[in-house]
């Protein structure tokens, strides 16, 4: 995810949602937060607890220095309406960790600025999934997460030996994870962990330790992620380290099969599943739907592929008599490619007269060693894209910014039609919009 206001920690309110009570009640965009039941709000996370109630006086500053008290019955869990201009009303915290693996130490220069900054906040954890180290945590802030009940928390281990986390973060603090974690679990705090996994650094022994001790912790530890390491070219000066390849892949996810069927018979839950990137590199079937026992960290490219698929073949099941003529150009990143042309292959016998060109756009910004679409730059997309024949360009909506038509390298999705003269659609990843997508 990345942060577009991140110094600022005045609560000011950038969205009012329509129908919400906020509109409702006047509040506009500009106004400031003051308080909720006479407590500051200092940030996101006083906002959600406070506003857990049935009735609230809420405290606004209108944009004409006039001070609102609103008095508001509701019910126990709805929200207000509002959104903050920096979504977590306070001063995101920054990383002091300088891992081996960064990908933001991987960036080219001259991106823009929010690109650069290394969030490692535990309140962005509960809000937006993102993963956090637990490096960056005062006592008083643990304390805080187990008395206001933040849960879940995603939570990047990658290793639970200390001396090789402390290599790992190139971090002395990195090494006090296990007892944090212990502490959640006391708490009944909910968490969710990944390990992005280096060949020959926190594989092998080194992961069945690490999930060993993870598995102490379950049911409170939900699921373990295995995510491989990201590498791009941009590498001059940094450790040296080893991605995966077919033959690596095919033998790691042997072993995690193994742990899986341990597992489930252990807890009646497999705990540890494999990202898709694996499956890809190691040319295999993913798992079946059932075996994603619901998709825990799908977020995180784990089963996004088989729910994707899953979409598309029941809402093709709903479907009768669509003729569509047209050429649809569907491009798509390296992992996905042979999968979004099987995809097309199902979508065009279902629905006549459509046309699907699936396109491969390789990473030449970040290198080939980057295969994910959200990874894709406009540049890159541009020069794939230029020289096809098509009426249509369909493109994931993880290729922009959150929220807005802006790819990685600033390109904006009319710099793009203007240069290629045909339409563009984004589509969600799941089976409904892509497919309203592809024939409205």
């Amino acid at each position: 995810m990345e942060l577009r206001n991140i110094d600022d920690n005045i609560n000011i309110i950038e969205h009012v949602k329509e129908n919400s009570i906020a509109e409702e009640l006047d509040v506009e965009v500009g106004d400031i937060l003051i308080s909720i039941n006479n407590n500051e709000i200092k940030d996101i996370i006083d906002y959600k607890f406070h506003i857990a109630d049935d009735y609230i006086v809420v405290t606004i500053k209108k944009s004409n220095g006039e001070i609102w008290d609103l008095e508001i019955e509701k019910e126990y869990d709805e929200d207000l309406g509002i959104e903050f201009s920096n979504s977590l009303i306070d001063k995101a915290k920054r990383c002091r960790n300088n891992c081996m693996f960064c990908f933001i130490d991987q960036l080219p220069e001259n991106m823009r600025e929010t690109l650069y900054f290394k969030d490692d906040d535990s309140r962005l954890s509960f809000l937006q999934g993102n993963f956090i180290t637990l490096t960056n945590m005062s006592d008083e802030e643990i304390n805080r997460i187990i008395r206001y009940r933040i849960s879940p928390i995603n939570i990047s281990v990658h290793t639970t030996n200390k001396e090789l986390r402390k290599q790992m973060l190139n971090n002395k603090n990195a090494g006090k994870l296990y007892n944090i974690l212990k502490r959640f679990n006391e708490a009944n705090i909910k968490m969710n962990a990944q390990i992005v996994l280096i060949h020959g650094i926190n594989d092998g022994i080194e992961l069945e330790k690490t999930l060993d001790d993870l598995s102490k912790l379950y049911p409170n530890i939900e699921s373990v992620a295995v995510v491989p390491v990201g590498i791009t070219k941009h590498r001059a000066g940094l450790k040296e380290i080893d991605s995966y390849d077919k033959e690596k892949s095919i033998k790691l996810l042997k072993e995690i099969s193994s742990y899986q069927r341990k597992y489930l018979d252990k807890f009646g839950s497999r705990f540890i599943f494999a990202s898709d990137e694996f499956y890809v590199l190691a040319d295999l079937d993913l798992p079946s739907y059932e075996d994603y026992e619901g998709f825990p960290q799908i977020e995180n490219g784990v089963g996004l592929l088989r729910d994707f698929e899953s979409s598309i073949e029941n809402e093709l099941k709903n479907m009768t008599n669509i003729n569509v003529n047209k050429t649809v150009l569907l491009a798509t990143g390296t992992l996905a490619y042979d999968f979004m042309k099987r995809i097309a292959k199902i979508i065009s016998e279902n629905i006549s007269g459509l046309k699907i060109k699936v396109i491969e756009v390789k990473n030449d910004f970040f290198g080939h060693t980057i295969t994910v679409s959200g990874l894709v730059t406009g540049k890159d997309l541009l020069k794939n894209v230029i020289n096809e024949e098509f009426d249509e360009l369909v493109i994931p909506e993880s290729m922009l910014r959150s929220g807005e038509q802006v790819f990685l390298d600033d390109l904006t999705v009319s710099d793009i039609k203007s240069k290629i003269q045909k339409d563009i659609r984004i589509s969600k990843v799941n089976g409904k919009d892509f497919i309203n997508t592809l024939i409205n």
